[in-house]
């Protein structure tokens, strides 16, 4: 038996339960992330359901982190039933994101696509995503919770650049610099039995988890991070990695360097580099002390979706009138052909759960960096860590002023679901239940 590294007298009582389902689809499901079809030939690594679970006072919350590109309330609607049915775990207390990989499967079947979804595989995934948070639900123990943050800016950058008119573009050709900035902070969260062994670990960094490329399915970077904090503590230390709002960062660095910046060597180094961190950030930190209230607000705030007007049909139109166009252009033409959303509102779910001094925060798209930054920048909570890709998915949410400069992410029925200001309404939105969470109002 091990020692608890800390004096556990007067600390909190709270409990918690961690496990992992492998979710792998069959070799042979096309791989989602990019504009081209990838039919996986292989498992470099496989996917995971990590799920963790935690209990003060009889009131309980799960937090479910899945190795997938996304995921859509046709998946964790059915899945948060299931585990209401088996665990008594409200839906509002449950939070299923998405770390966000481009080696696993596409997980929308509605709409326009050019990866073809595994219907089969995919009708799995609410069951499968239920017994991971049943398993840890059946393996509770008396926790000790240890917060941290560390600091990362060299991971990558923020992959748009401003151009000299004012408009912004993927990418660094001819730009000016880059057109955001990126979201430094690593925060962790290690859970320890009060034997002092590290059960799990929660990690929230802001990164696109596209660095691998290939054929091969993987969890990319957040995989190897989960691998390595395996390797450090013990094979039953659960990860639950947190993708931050990282819809307009990613791997590349601005400027030219000698390190590696894509494929596997890529995608090893950064999950090592970020399990340090994430290590370092709670080895040197104090258990928490305060309460270990829990709390949980789920709330779905109507937006309005993007839509069509004249200047985008002209650009469209130009895509029509090429004499080769692309495969892409192609896609870009029959996506703002299909739209049928002109007029209408969306309904987004937006989640915030509360464990003491923390707060997780959940959020349903590929969201802009300075949104995540406001939300935290705004927060009560010492510790709040914030997942995009969470619960549902409605695209890139830009911030009101670049949905207009043109860039991947901002361009709307391709990458943009929402009206230009739909970003500040959904952060508006999350500001407030946050507050309403942590002052007790409904």
């Amino acid at each position: 038996m091990s020692e608890s590294p800390f004096n556990l007298e007067g600390l909190p009582e709270v409990q918690a339960g961690a496990a992992q389902v492998d979710i792998t689809p069959p070799v042979g499901t096309s791989l989602a992330g990019y504009f081209h079809d990838r039919v996986s030939d292989a498992v470099h690594d496989p996917l995971y359901a990590h799920a963790l679970v935690f209990d003060s006072g009889g009131e309980r919350i799960a937090l479910v982190s899945c190795d997938l590109i996304c995921i859509v309330r046709a998946i964790t609607d059915p899945a948060k039933e299931l585990i209401a049915e088996r665990t008594c775990i409200a839906p509002s207390n449950v939070l299923i994101s998405c770390t966000h990989t481009h080696t696993g499967p596409n997980t929308r079947v509605a709409g326009t696509h050019i990866i073809p979804p595994n219907v089969e595989y995919l009708d799995t995934l609410p069951e499968l995503l239920a017994s991971a948070v049943e398993a840890a639900c059946e393996d509770m123990f008396d926790a000790v919770l240890v917060a941290g943050r560390q600091f990362e800016d060299e991971f990558g950058s923020n992959r748009l650049g401003r151009m000299r008119d004012g408009s912004e573009v993927f990418g660094k050709d001819q730009a000016l610099g880059p057109a955001g900035t990126i979201d430094p902070e690593v925060l962790a969260l290690a859970v320890r039995d009060h034997e002092g062994t590290v059960r799990a670990m929660i990690v929230n960094y802001a990164m696109h988890a596209d660095a691998t490329g290939g054929n091969q399915i993987s969890a990319g970077w957040p995989g190897k991070v989960a691998r390595t904090v395996a390797q450090v503590y013990g094979e039953q230390a659960v990860t639950v990695l947190l993708n931050g709002c990282c819809g307009d960062i990613n791997h590349h660095h601005w400027d030219a360097k000698r390190i590696a910046s894509k494929g596997q060597l890529r995608t090893d180094q950064m999950g090592r580099a970020m399990a340090g961190l994430a290590i370092n950030a709670v080895e040197i930190a104090e258990p928490m002390e305060c309460e270990a209230e829990i709390d949980a607000r789920l709330r779905r705030p109507e937006i309005p979706y993007y839509t069509r007007d004249e200047d985008a049909k002209a650009e469209v139109d130009a895509l029509r009138a090429k004499d080769e166009p692309t495969d892409r252009d192609g896609f870009i033409i029959r996506r703002f052909d299909e739209w049928t959303h002109d007029g209408e509102m969306a309904e987004l779910t937006v989640q915030a759960l509360r464990l003491g001094n923390m707060l997780f925060i959940g959020l349903p798209g590929e969201i802009f960096t300075d949104w995540g930054l406001e939300i935290k920048g705004w927060s009560p909570a010492e510790f709040t860590f914030v997942a995009e890709l969470a619960n549902d998915w409605f695209g890139y949410i830009p911030t009101s002023d670049q949905a207009h400069r043109g860039a991947y992410g901002t361009q709307p029925t391709l990458s943009r679901q929402l009206d230009a200001d739909g970003g500040r309404q959904m952060t508006d939105a999350v500001q407030v239940m946050m507050w309403d969470l942590w002052e007790g109002r409904d």
